[in-house]
């Protein structure tokens, strides 16, 4: 026979009860004991194409007071659908205070559930673009409330979140102090999956400032830490990337190239999409090592082919400008691929001084034919200003990559002839030189004889 609470229980039009027409309904569900799976279902249901609703159902669940083991696993369930539901709808406040309102809820769950929810709703704040100021000061309150619940394994991972997070916004000074103090702090605990992440952020960090030998060891650090335990195939990846962009810094382009494709390896498998930025400095790798004619067989390669868009377009367009020796093709890749070239550090970085080469190739392939040209000239042959053609000459005088020199007041550039090395200066050196040895060797025999 069934319990009369089974026989009893009325049902509760939810529908009703969200419009408010069903005030009996209302205070039934306010009297119950837990928040039912039907609930947060229909809140599931109505996610996308009534999202006000879901959430108003959502928030239902979490503000129930009852804390048993079944409604802890509802509300943790309600929580994930409500960060994924306000990010989508870009509501980052409403993200921020739900973390401020899960405070009293975190107190009831495992410390390791709590680390997990909070970074899903920082994650989820991260997707809506333009809230990097309101995630330093998420991060910032989130570390201030670490502090006072002595929750110290959180504390490290959100304070790693905003080294990052500073970083990102140029705040080198106050990301470097934050770092220093946490590399100190997690190594003294040994947890070395942390310490990885770190010494990888401290590794971008000291690159970003130029500081290219603690940016090596940084990333050392991090290597010996991740051999030491299992590491995530993205996390392996992003070790990979970050020693594939120090190499290149070094001009080492086929070390570079290698680590390169291993990270491509690791994202691709993953479907991350760093993926397509590996694959993207594999191509510059190959065009600074003159083998820009690859570049079009690894976009058309099977890999290559799932990421085909306008980062591998843009590539292809240096490469096909370098093939060509054309400073003009060059150029207009770099207008037309402005984002993808220019705003990417890394590439910008190593195109400039592909560019100056191209430039270099080209001033002097014109310039060979004469003795005396105007620069007019040169400039309209090559395409550019008459200023920055000047320039460019004046400091290829100055490195002696040809001989001549600049008349500003004609506006000429006079090119002298090589002047070939008169070879009776070093044979005088050496004859000198060989008749000092004659003269010691004498003087050793006379004194041999004298004694």
């Amino acid at each position: 026979m069934a319990s009369s609470s089974a026989v009893e229980r009325p049902v509760i039009d939810l529908k009703k009860l969200m419009k408010g027409e069903d005030t009996r309904a209302a205070g039934l569900v306010a009297s119950a004991a837990y928040p039912t799976s039907e609930t947060l279902s229909l809140a599931l249901e109505n996610k996308e194409s009534n999202p006000t609703e879901a959430i108003a159902l959502l928030r239902e669940i979490l503000n129930h007071p009852s804390s048993t083991s079944e409604v802890l696993r509802i509300k943790e369930q309600a929580i994930s659908s409500l960060a994924e539901i306000l990010s989508q709808e870009k509501k980052a406040e409403e993200l921020r205070s739900l973390l401020t309102d899960l405070r009293p809820y975190f107190s009831l769950v495992p410390k390791a559930k709590t680390a997990k929810i909070v970074r899903g709703i920082i994650d989820a704040v991260a997707k809506i673009p333009g809230t990097s100021e309101l995630q330093i000061a998420l991060c910032r309150e989130m570390v201030e409330w670490t502090r006072s619940e002595k929750r110290m394994f959180l504390r490290q991972r959100v304070e790693a979140r905003l080294a990052a997070l500073l970083m990102d916004g140029n705040e080198y000074a106050e990301a470097l102090s934050l770092l220093t103090n946490l590399v100190r702090e997690v190594r003294r605990l040994d947890d070395k999956l942390l310490l990885v992440d770190i010494d990888l952020l401290e590794c971008k960090l000291h690159f970003s400032l130029r500081n290219l030998p603690k940016a090596k060891a940084a990333l050392t650090a991090a290597r010996t830490a991740a051999n030491a335990i299992y590491v995530p195939p993205a996390q392996q990846g992003t070790i990979d990337l970050q020693s594939g962009i120090l190499h290149a810094e070094e001009k080492d382009y086929k070390t570079g190239f290698s680590y390169f494709f291993e990270a491509f390896e690791a994202f691709n498998a993953l479907d991350d999409p760093r993926a397509v930025f590996s694959l993207k400095y594999m191509l510059l790798c190959k065009i600074m090592t003159n083998q820009a004619d690859d570049v079009g067989s690894l976009i058309s390669s099977k890999a290559g082919l799932e990421y085909t868009g306008v980062e591998l377009d843009a590539m292809k367009a240096v490469a096909e400008a370098y093939s060509k020796r054309s400073l003009k093709d060059f150029e207009e890749a770099l207008k037309t691929f402005r984002e993808q070239l220019e705003q990417d550090p890394i590439v910008h970085r190593h195109l400039s001084s592909l560019y100056d080469t191209l430039l270099e190739q080209n001033l002097c392939r014109l310039i060979e034919p004469f003795s005396r040209v105007e620069i007019s000239h040169i400039s309209e042959l090559i395409g550019l200003p008459i200023d920055a053609v000047e320039k460019k000459l004046s400091q290829m005088i100055l490195d002696k990559k040809f001989a001549g020199t600049l008349d500003q007041g004609a506006g000429c550039l006079i090119i002298f002839d090589d002047v070939k090395p008169d070879g009776i200066y070093p044979l005088t050196l050496e004859t000198i030189s060989n008749i000092s040895k004659v003269v010691d060797s004498l003087y050793l025999k006379s004194a041999k004889i004298m004694a």
